[in-house]
């Protein structure tokens, strides 16, 4: 019997874009990671946000639920539906239109398919910098980036997606649009209403397009690759030059030479800046000039604070050093199933952090491999560990591992997810770490906005 609610989304944005074969939905149906696997209803690819508006109207008129996804990046199966079927994917890819650029007012107005590296062009187009920067970008999509609320290298100096959003236009869960598309630093109305969307993970509506801040491209960039002994050390050279540097730094990213060796196995090209270190630092300032870098780091060096360094004299130096970094998760991805943590804790624990976390590990699982990487400037590690000799059966045995890691990070003032959120990875995890209080608020909001339960449904809550 055919579909009736299949034939409506047909006739609202073309029979060519509703995809109902179970083989040809299977991209939609895997999280990029392959960890999850759903089924749906179908694919249905909106072409506008009239469209965006007309399905979701469509699948609410029949409790049909409704899974928004982007580029399919998600880490914590945010954008899978579930084994059941019976849900709609909605792929926004083709809503991927840069609406405006005023350089005047340093804002992008943007849709939500567009590819992050299609909004950092654009702005480079106008003169202007927008400095979320994900290894994903070339692949992951604004609307997406702002559902998860992504942070990023640049953190540091710019703050995560939510600083950068001074507007949102969102499809609510009965098919309302909202148009809060306003280019304002300051506005005092009432209720910050974009701020429930963003980081919410498509529970509560789809973010159809956004307005984004725009910055001066920096006249310089200097990316340098340090050897340091310890992420004590690390922590005490982040200080420095942000004392030294003030915003002029932003990134500062910690390597283990775990990960490093990880990307030198997996990843063609790749190759070793220097001499071997138990840990590494990659930073960049942007503005300073390439000389003021070089006396700083020679003072660093002559007092001891660093083993070795690699300063980038070129650009293509510059791409190479970031490319060790953001190859990172790719060359785990080669390497076999891992269990990953997406932790924050306050700067000056990230020491205690690996300390306490790598004694309790390796005490209970010996011969575990701790691959532990991140954006210290800003307190967001990854840690992700995997065993040297039945990774199987440790594998088997995540719930264990998650409560160890994340009762230290959360005995330490930090927090179970820094950048990927929680999806469906961590949704039953967070009851363990928030107050009755904070779920009770978060419950009444869902409430609110999709009382039906309709909206990315077992995702977060």
């Amino acid at each position: 019997m055919p579909d009736r609610l299949i034939g409506q989304l047909a006739a609202i944005v073309g029979a060519d874009q509703v995809i109902a074969e179970p083989a040809a939905m299977q991209p939609w149906l895997t999280d990029w990671r392959g960890r999850y696997r759903g089924a749906a209803r179908c694919v249905v690819r909106p072409g506008t946000r009239a469209e965006v508006a007309a399905v979701v109207a469509a699948c609410a008129a029949v409790c049909a639920p409704l899974v928004p996804q982007g580029g399919n990046t998600s880490l914590c199966g945010a954008a899978t539906p579930d084994a059941s079927g019976s849900a709609v994917v909605l792929a926004l890819g083709r809503l991927n239109r840069i609406l405006a650029v005023d350089p005047v007012n340093d804002t992008i107005t943007v849709e939500a398919g567009c590819t992050l590296a299609a909004v950092q062009e654009a702005a480079r187009a106008a003169g202007r910098l927008f400095p979320l920067a994900l290894a994903a970008e070339g692949s992951c999509q604004i609307g997406g980036n702002l559902s998860t609320n992504a942070g990023g290298v640049q953190v540091l100096r710019y703050g995560n997606a939510r600083e950068l959003t001074l507007g949102l236009e969102v499809v609510l869960a009965d098919g309302t649009l909202w148009n809060g598309l306003r280019g304002l630093r300051k506005d005092n109305t009432g209720y910050d209403l974009k701020q429930l969307f963003i980081g919410a993970e498509g529970t509560l509506g789809v973010i159809t397009a956004a307005v984004l801040k725009l910055f001066a491209l920096p006249p310089t960039q200097t990316a340098c690759w340090l050897n340091v002994a310890t992420p004590a050390v690390a922590v005490d050279l982040l200080r420095r030059a942000k004392e030294h540097f003030d915003a002029q730094l932003t990134a500062f990213e910690l390597i283990s030479e775990t990960a490093l060796a990880l990307v030198l196995q997996h990843i063609p090209g790749s190759r070793r800046p220097g001499a071997a270190s138990p840990w590494y630092v990659l930073a960049e300032f942007s503005g300073a000039a390439p000389v003021a870098v070089e006396a700083w780091l020679a003072a660093c060096l002559g007092a001891g604070i660093i083993a070795d360094g690699v300063l980038a004299r070129s650009e293509s130096q510059a791409r190479q050093l970031w490319a060790l970094r953001e190859n990172i998760s790719e060359a785990q991805k080669i390497e076999g199933l891992s269990i990953k943590h997406d932790i924050a804790v306050p700067l000056s624990a990230i020491p205690d952090f690996l300390t306490q976390a790598d004694a309790a590990l390796t005490a209970a699982f010996p011969g575990v491999r701790i691959v532990a990487f991140g954006h210290v400037g800003d307190g967001n590690l990854h840690y992700n560990l995997s065993h040297s000799a039945d990774n199987a059966a440790f594998i088997a045995r995540q719930p264990e591992v998650h409560r160890r890691v994340h009762d230290i990070a959360h005995a330490l003032a930090g927090t179970i997810s820094a950048e990927h959120g929680l999806g469906q990875l961590k949704r039953e995890e967070i009851l363990r770490y928030k107050s009755a209080e904070e779920m009770a608020l978060m419950r009444a909001i869902k409430q609110a906005l999709d009382p039906r339960g309709l909206m990315n449904p077992g995702k977060l809550l």
